[in-house]
C-alpha cells in the first residue's frame, strides 16, 4: 500500500483527509457512526469570543450540485467550547484537532486564538477571515490583503501553534491576500471557503434564506476551488489546505496535484455522514490506479 501520511505545519497526519469546520460539529456526533480516529484530523465548529445564536431561519437552501447555508456561526463561545465541548471530543478523538476561529475585530480573533492555543488537544488554529454570511464580520477581513495580514499578525503574537488563515473566494485577487498573510507570519493557508449564492422561491417570490444570501458549497464549486488552490500554492512557500466541493478520493488527489498538502471535506459530510471515512478507505485503490507511491510526493505535481 502507498504512503498516505503528510506533514502539515510540522505535525504528521496519517492521511490528508480533514472534515471541514461547520460540517463535522465537535466530532463526537460522528463518532456514534464510526471510529473517527481514521481521519487525518478535523476542523471543529467555528468558534467566536462570545456565544452566537446565529442567523434567523430558514438558513439552508438546496441547489443543483450543492447547497447554500447562512447558519451565522452558531456556537456556545470559546469559554464553553473549552470547558464543555473539548472534554467530550477528547473521549472519542485521540489526535490533535484543528480549531476554527472567527471574529468581528482583530482583538476578538486574538482573544479566542490565545485561549484555544493553550488547549493541548488543539494542533492548529484555522483562522476564518472569510465567512460570507455574518453581518459586519468575517468577509471584511478576508477581502483585503492589509486586513487579513493584520489578523494574522495579531494572532501570531499571542499563539505558539501553527496558524492557518482560511481565505474567501469572493475576491478578485486571492493570491495577493494569501501572500500578505504569509508575510505577516501565517504558517499555512486554507481555501476556499464558500462562494456567495442565493435562491428565490417561485411561490413566494422572495429569497429562500432569511439572510437573503449565503455560502454556496458542494461539488459544483470544485473546479473554482482547484483553480484557486493552484494559484495560491504556486505563489506562497507555506502549506495550503485545499477544500471546496471535494467528494471523492479522486478529488483529494486532484487537489493535492494542484498544490494542497491536506484536503478538507465539507458539504459532502452533510450529504453522506460516512463520506470522509469512505474517501480515506478508497485512497489506496486510487493511488494504485494512478501509480502513486506517496501522497506527499504528488503535492503540487500539476505545476
Amino acid at each position: 500500500m502507498g504512503k498516505m501520511s503528510v506533514n502539515l505545519c510540522g505535525i504528521t497526519l496519517d492521511n490528508p483527509v480533514i472534515p471541514a469546520s461547520g460540517t463535522f460539529g465537535y466530532g463526537y456526533e460522528f463518532a456514534e457512526l464510526y471510529d473517527i480516529n481514521i481521519l487525518g484530523t478535523f476542523s471543529f465548529k467555528g468558534t467566536t469570543k462570545e456565544p452566537r445564536f446565529g442567523n434567523p431561519t430558514p438558513r439552508i437552501a438546496e441547489c443543483t450540485a450543492g447547497m447554500i447555508n447562512a447558519v451565522g456561526l452558531q456556537n456556545p463561545g470559546v469559554e464553553k467550547v473549552i470547558s464543555e465541548e473539548l472534554p467530550k471530543m477528547r473521549k472519542v478523538f485521540h489526535k490533535q484537532v484543528m480549531a476554527n476561529v472567527s471574529g468581528f475585530s482583530v482583538e476578538d480573533y486574538a482573544y479566542t486564538c490565545e485561549k484555544l492555543d493553550k488547549c493541548e488537544e488543539v494542533g492548529w488554529l484555522e483562522v476564518n477571515v472569510s465567512c460570507p454570511n455574518v453581518h459586519g464580520g468575517g468577509m471584511s477581513f478576508g477581502t483585503s490583503p492589509e486586513a487579513a495580514a493584520e489578523v494574522a499578525k495579531a494572532v501570531k503574537k499571542v499563539t505558539t501553534k501553527p496558524v492557518i488563515i482560511k481565505l474567501s473566494p469572493n475576491v478578485t485577487d486571492i493570491v495577493s491576500i494569501a501572500k500578505a498573510c504569509e508575510e505577516a507570519g501565517a504558517d499555512g493557508i486554507s481555501l476556499i471557503n464558500t462562494l456567495l449564492g442565493m435562491r428565490i422561491d417561485l411561490k413566494t417570490k422572495k429569497p429562500v434564506i432569511a439572510n437573503k444570501m449565503g455560502g454556496f458549497s458542494g461539488s459544483a464549486i470544485f473546479p473554482v476551488a482547484v483553480r484557486m488552490v493552484y494559484q495560491v500554492a504556486s505563489a506562497v512557500n507555506i502549506p495550503v489546505v485545499g477544500m471546496g466541493g471535494v467528494a471523492s478520493a479522486e478529488d483529494v488527489i486532484e487537489m493535492m496535484l494542484a498544490g494542497a498538502t491536506a484536503v478538507e471535506i465539507g458539504a459532502q459530510n452533510l450529504v453522506d455522514p460516512y463520506a470522509a471515512r469512505d474517501i480515506i478507505n478508497d485512497l489506496p485503490r486510487v493511488m494504485e490506479k494512478y501509480r502513486i507511491n506517496s501522497l506527499e510526493e504528488i503535492i503540487g505535481g500539476a505545476r
